[in-house]
């Protein structure tokens, strides 16, 4: 977002240099630095392969420089975590507002803490809004999980209504925001959850193992179905055998009565040349 108007007019000013170092507190404790990372990290690998590589800037708990006079008053303002858009994606250690075309974060989430939670939803807030003029600013809490969101809408920051998931979405980053298992994270705009570069490489072991174990299944199966072919060529032969088998039986007692007939008629006809009645015996 540029805004150049916050620069005060008719003074002759001096910007300090551009190589400016961040001089922000560390962040209050590991959870808050996951969280910082992860959200850096996943919004990173997210876009890994979309357009936007080049032309955004994902910052976190680094100084914003929006006014010579900060340098004077040491009055610093660094998010903790922080989106500028249609920008150059480079190293940078700190953001100069007046070295970035004016351009200010598009999209700010505080990680509040107890010593911070005040001036993160009042002063830092007032400052988004009124300065900044940044179009969404988030909050959240890793600790005890607060969080809220809010969009610019004519000048003044206005909640943003979450789904029925809980979930608030994010216009700048075309996605959901909301909590996961004690973490802020990111939801496609389907509501599923936004997976880690983790992950995602355990879901695809998992995936891939699973092809495995059904290529494996399928092998088996196949096996299976060879050797139930070759039963049933087995039992088809054994049962032309058998026909084979039956045939030559009958065959065998075809001939064998046959014969009776006939060893029969020559008896019949010997004994009628003895002058003996055959029906006698």
């Amino acid at each position: 977002m540029t805004v150049t108007q916050n620069i005060e007019p008719g003074l002759d000013v001096i910007f300090p240099p551009s190589n400016l170092e961040s001089d922000e507190p560390p962040l209050e404790s590991s959870l808050h630095l996951q969280q910082m990372l992860l959200l850096i990290q996943c919004l990173n690998w997210w876009w890994r392969d979309i357009n936007k590589i080049n032309n955004y800037f994902v910052g976190g708990n680094m100084t914003v420089y929006y006014s010579p006079r900060q340098i004077k008053t040491k009055d610093f303002r660094g998010p903790d975590f922080f989106l500028v858009l249609d920008t150059e994606n480079r190293d940078r250690n700190n953001w100069v507002v007046w070295e970035e075309d004016g351009k200010y974060p598009n999209l700010i989430i505080e990680l509040l803490s107890p010593s911070t939670a005040s001036t993160d939803k009042g002063l830092k807030k007032q400052i988004y809004q009124d300065i900044f003029r940044t179009p969404e600013y988030f909050w959240f809490n890793p600790q005890n999980l607060e969080f809220a969101g809010f969009i610019l809408f004519g000048g003044t920051y206005q909640p943003i209504e979450p789904n029925p998931q809980g979930l608030l979405w994010s216009q700048q980053l075309n996605l959901y925001l909301g909590v996961h298992d004690g973490k802020l994270r990111y939801f496609l705009p389907e509501g599923q959850l936004m997976l880690t570069p983790e992950e995602y490489g355990v879901e695809a072991t998992r995936r891939a193992e699973q092809q495995t174990q059904l290529a494996e299944q399928q092998t088996q199966l196949a096996e299976q179905q060879t050797q139930l072919a070759e039963q049933q060529t087995q039992l088809a032969e054994q049962q032309t055998q058998l026909a084979e088998q039956q045939t030559q039986l009958a065959e065998q007692q075809t001939q064998l009565a046959e014969e009776v007939s006939q060893r029969a008629e020559r008896l019949a006809a010997k004994l009628r040349e003895l002058n003996i009645d055959p029906d006698i015996l």
